[in-house]
């Protein structure tokens, strides 16, 4: 959940998306975390996650997926942007 998603060039083919899918196109436009996107719909992170899948298998946006933790945790880095992201809501 710590992957990070960007619109690709399809994205302008888009037509008929969603609310919630078109959302989530305008905020990917940058750099998002899954996480973000969902606390800025307020929906639950599996949810997002399967709105985000969709829009992956239909070419409109790209993950970015973290590099390795050490010991299969989040650094501090992760962490930080993550409390920051939090407080910016």
């Amino acid at each position: 959940m710590e992957s990070l998603v960007t619109v690709t060039e399809r994205v302008r083919w888009a037509r008929g998306l969603e609310a919630e899918t078109r959302a989530i196109v305008e905020m990917a436009r940058r750099p998002v975390s899954i996480v973000e996107i969902c606390a800025a719909l307020a929906v639950p992170v599996p949810v997002g996650g399967v709105l985000v899948s969709d829009l992956v298998d239909q070419g409109f946006l790209t993950v970015h997926a973290p590099p390795p933790a050490f010991g299969g945790r989040p650094g501090p880095a992760v962490l930080t942007r993550l409390l920051d992201g939090l407080r910016a809501r």
